[in-house]
């Protein structure tokens, strides 16, 4: 992770393990984040005592509540980072929040469907959206030429199960509304690479886990490849698709 230079970063969904590693080994790098701002629906609640100690011991965790299918919490948590950062700006931003429903093609309702889509995709729009004037405030501030996620970048968190081509574990579960989220999940990924690229730098989707050894691989041992692979993204990774260990994947 020593090409991975942050002053600021934002993570979506905090109570999630993927989330929680992250934050973890962000906040326990030689040369960590002047803040880490970790972000989730219910900072009181239960879930969320991990997270709470942390923050009890590192004073740039700062823990702040944020609903990714409300706008009004969206816009309110900008604002609350916005405070802490004075003009600096957010050098990467992270949606993580996700959710899934275990429906098969004859058991998805609309409402499942709705719902999956409102966290998975519209949430990481609606967020980016709104951070978007922090991170054109940090690649503006930033004395580094090109894109990385050391200048700015959104990083959204998706799965294999939203490619088309391989259709990841479908013998192993169906979770329609998941995997039609994710792989719309994509295209916004893409659509958000071309539209912010001069200005938020990278825009990258990328996977927590990999491969039929899915269940052998860690939460850490995820986090440490994806934040190797976050060191080393540049503007030939813009749009795309990769996984963990920084593989391509096709869409």
């Amino acid at each position: 992770m020593a090409g991975l230079n942050l002053r600021s970063v934002l993570v979506t969904g905090a109570n999630q393990e993927i989330s929680l590693e992250l934050i973890k080994q962000l906040l326990g790098n030689s040369n960590p984040p002047e803040w880490v701002f970790a972000t989730c629906q219910d900072p009181a609640g239960e879930q969320m005592q991990e997270l709470q100690k942390l923050e009890a011991k590192h004073p740039n965790l700062v823990i702040v509540a944020l609903d990714v299918t409300d706008p009004a919490s969206i816009k309110a948590a900008a604002a609350r980072v916005e405070t802490h950062l004075k003009g600096s700006g957010v050098n990467l931003l992270i949606n993580n929040a996700g959710m899934a429903k275990l429906n098969t093609l004859e058991s998805e309702t609309p409402e499942d469907m709705a719902l999956v889509y409102a966290t998975n995709v519209t949430g990481p729009l609606l967020v980016s959206q709104a951070f978007l004037p922090l991170l054109k405030q940090a690649a503006q501030g930033s004395p580094q030429t090109g894109l990385s996620c050391s200048k700015a970048a959104i990083v959204n968190m998706s799965s294999e199960a939203g490619s088309i081509r391989n259709l990841y574990l479908w013998h192993l579960g169906q979770v329609i509304s998941y995997r039609c989220s994710k792989a719309a999940l994509n295209m916004l990924t893409k659509c958000l690479a071309l539209g912010y690229s001069g200005d938020a730098g990278a825009v990258q989707t990328h996977m927590g886990n990999s491969g039929s050894d899915q269940a052998l691989l860690t939460a850490e041992a995820s986090v440490r490849g994806m934040l190797h692979v976050l060191s080393t993204l540049c503007e030939k990774d813009n749009g795309a698709f990769g996984n963990w260990e920084g593989e391509v994947l096709p869409w």
